[in-house]
This record gives C-alpha cells, sequence and structure tokens, in this order.
C-alpha cells in the first residue's frame, strides 16, 4: 500500500509540475516577468525622450 502511495504522490506531483510549467509558457498564468529597478529607469528614460520627440512635432 505505501509503495502504491508513493508512485501515486510521485506521479501527480510530476503532472502537477508539467500543468503548471505548460500553462505558464502558454501564458495562462497571472505572472509577469520580473523587471529590475535599473530596467525600469531605462525604460522610463526611453519613453521620456519618445515623448520628447513626438511633442514639438504636434505643435
Amino acid at each position: 500500500m505505501n509503495r502504491k502511495k508513493k508512485l501515486n504522490q510521485i506521479l501527480t506531483k510530476k503532472a502537477k509540475r508539467a500543468q503548471s510549467k505548460k500553462a505558464f509558457e502558454s501564458g495562462g498564468c497571472n505572472k509577469h516577468r520580473y523587471i529590475s529597478k535599473a530596467e525600469r529607469a531605462k525604460m522610463e528614460a526611453e519613453e521620456a525622450a519618445q515623448n520628447e520627440t513626438e511633442q514639438p512635432a504636434s505643435e
């Protein structure tokens, strides 16, 4: 009985992990990729520069 239970636990754990990995890769998971503080600052600077170049053209 214990051997069957242990095998069942291992297989269910493996299946759960595979399902979770599959859901994460397909975008079904709500987790987002971590963006470091430096990357966020860089993205904000690029966005600000892009906004500056667009503003004078519209005026």
